[in-house]
């Protein structure tokens, strides 16, 4: 009786074989970069509604020591708008343009972002610092890829 040889594809064995690594425009990993921030961004302010006492200071009109009222709910939405409309733009302004936005945006938002620890309890301080690390994170890489812009020769 013969002992079965193992199957192998003679043209294209699995340790010479190589993924395909595409280039990505720069738009588009601008954009996956606001998303995920937007991802972080309403995800942190969801999962403080956990914490204790949270609600019953919304509920009393209070978020971080700020009243709320209309002016209130206009800055919040004007902070959620402002990275909500980075994905449309990264993908839809010229490249000079989309540029400069990305870099100004983001650099604005690196203090907004390290903001929202302000006030808070040292016991909620590994939750704070690992989404401020990360949407830091995201920052960072928006910054670097609107700033290495690649170039077209003239």
């Amino acid at each position: 009786m013969r002992t079965p040889q193992p199957h192998t594809a003679p043209d294209n064995p699995p340790s010479q074989s190589t993924l395909e690594d595409l280039r990505l425009p720069v738009q588009a990993k601008l954009a996956a970069a606001w998303t995920s921030f937007m991802f972080l961004y309403i995800y942190v302010d969801y999962l403080a509604l956990y914490k204790p006492g949270f609600l019953d200071d919304l509920l009393a009109g209070v978020v971080h020591e700020f009243d709320l009222g209309p002016t209130f709910v206009a800055v919040a939405l004007t902070l959620m708008a402002i990275p909500i409309l980075m994905i449309l733009l990264s993908v839809t302004l010229p490249a000079r343009v989309n540029r400069t936005v990305n870099l100004v945006v983001a650099t604005l938002y690196i203090p907004v972002t390290v903001y929202n620890a302000a006030g808070e309890p040292w016991s909620y301080s590994y939750f704070y610092g690992l989404s401020i690390g990360l949407e830091v994170l995201l920052l960072a890489f928006v910054l670097r890829s609107a700033w290495n812009w690649p170039r077209r020769p003239a």
